[in-house]
């Protein structure tokens, strides 16, 4: 296969043979530690959340009112139930099947990302999820995910309320199911190949640059409603906020809203909701004209278990409306309204707690604009479009809890507006499948 490079296969076999058989999945292993649990508990394959795992974080990330029907693990990487720190190291390689020009192909990062995790119990009813993470490519720790929230328990007649309060830094984040942007797949991707230009601004463009407060509530364990504001708070930019620098800028506030509804059907489990943010906002400045977003989607997730298996499906798609006025205004555009369309599908079979394998689709299509999609080497649309298109697979292998080797590949069929020379500089679409070996490590 001519985008496998050698070094790619090498690197697999290398650390394939590095593993030890032990059928566990992985979680943040603070939690394991906290609740006396085995990781499989909460989660099918981080960062997908069982039932269990979902109604833990609904509980604020504690045990309050929850009891599992699972027993102790003596795996459970359980150090003390009062130090609720944890690591993630993830070690990659990623080759393309054509090199970007003045490049070479194949990058190793060590590690291409490193995680602290300080996610546990803080009080009663009270705890929180607080990532840092350092990226290899900007060569820097900075804050990722968080997710502070606090809980209670009441009870309306014979029906289970739970509600609560969240403070975080992601649209998202704070959702407990696998087909949003932040928990969504991919779940561990490469970083330096090509992807495509255009996106909505709710798929991850506000990710640790705002901060949020908001209320959530579960009703007899079946309707979920939140609702969260948002603010910019740009991290390493000025303060108090100046906006210099910085695309979106907030104007009062963004709200974000989720409602879902969750239903069993014998075997079979089911989620169907919808989610979206609105933003107005001042490109790199505080005060003047505004660019407007509109993001409402809607998503679902399948769970269906096979004996020691388990079949899971999430799928969501997204409409985003832009008025682009200051943009244009600036000359960034040619015209003020846009908007994109925005699909994505995933399928996974998880193998004995041991296996997954995946089979992933996706795409988006837009509005052209020779400005905004201009012709570039790599990243520019010669047909001036944000149309991008292409597939997923993946298999990953939990040699233990907290160790998984996996192999993933990512093909296009369409990239920025066009199948063959989509740049204008003779790249095609397929020149830009990518190869991506990883180990993932958790303590």
């Amino acid at each position: 296969m001519k985008v496998v490079t050698r070094r790619v296969w090498a690197g697999a076999t290398f650390l394939l043979l590095l593993l030890v058989l032990h059928p566990k999945a992985v979680a943040v292993p603070s939690y394991a530690r906290q609740t006396g649990l085995a990781c499989n508990t909460c989660h099918n394959n981080p960062p997908e959340l069982t039932s269990f795992g979902r109604k833990f974080k609904l509980n604020g990330y504690s045990m309050v009112d929850l009891k599992p029907d699972a027993t102790v693990d003596g795996t459970n990487l359980k150090i003390t139930r009062y130090f609720p720190l944890s690591a993630m190291v993830i070690v990659s390689d990623a080759g393309t099947a054509k090199k970007q020009d003045g490049t070479q192909n194949g990058s190793v990062q060590f590690p291409q990302a490193l995680s602290l995790f300080l996610s546990g119990e803080i009080a009663p009813h009270f705890g929180g999820f607080l990532q840092a993470t350092y990226s290899h490519q900007d060569d820097h720790f900075g804050l990722d995910n968080t997710d502070l929230r606090y809980t209670q328990v009441k009870h309306l007649g014979s029906k289970e309320l739970i509600y609560g309060v969240t403070l975080n830094n992601n649209p998202t984040v704070e959702d407990l199911w696998g087909s949003t942007p932040a928990w969504g797949y991919p779940w561990v991707a490469p970083s330096g190949t090509p992807t495509p230009s255009a996106s909505p601004l709710l798929a991850g463009g506000l990710a640790q640059d705002v901060a949020g407060l908001g209320a959530y509530t579960m009703w007899n364990d079946h309707l979920y409603l939140g609702a969260t504001a948002y603010r910019s708070e740009h991290a390493g930019g000025n303060q108090p906020v100046d906006g210099a620098g910085f695309p979106i800028n907030v104007q009062g506030v963004a709200p974000y809203w989720r409602a879902a509804w969750q239903q069993d059907f014998g075997s079979n489990y089911f989620m169907v909701g919808t989610y979206g943010i609105v933003v107005s906002t001042t490109p790199n400045a505080v005060t003047g004209p505004r660019d407007h977003f509109t993001d409402p989607a809607v998503d679902m997730q399948y769970e269906r278990p096979f004996g020691p298996n388990l079949l899971t499906a999430h799928a969501s798609y997204t409409r985003e409306n832009s008025d682009l006025a200051a943009t244009f205004a600036a000359g960034g555009a040619d015209f003020a309204k846009h908007h994109l369309d925005a699909v994505k599908a995933d399928v996974n079979f998880h193998i004995h707690e041991r296996w997954r394998l995946t089979g992933a689709g996706f795409s988006t299509t837009g509005t052209k604009d020779s400005t905004l999609f201009a012709a570039a080497p790599t990243s520019g649309s010669a047909t001036n479009s944000p149309d991008s298109a292409g597939y997923i697979g993946q298999a990953g292998f939990w040699a233990t809890q907290n160790i998984e080797l996996s192999f993933q590949y990512t093909g296009y069929t369409k990239f920025n507006g066009g199948t063959t020379n989509y740049d204008g500089s003779g790249r095609n679409a397929s020149d830009n499948n990518t190869a991506y070996v990883s180990l993932w490590f958790t303590y």
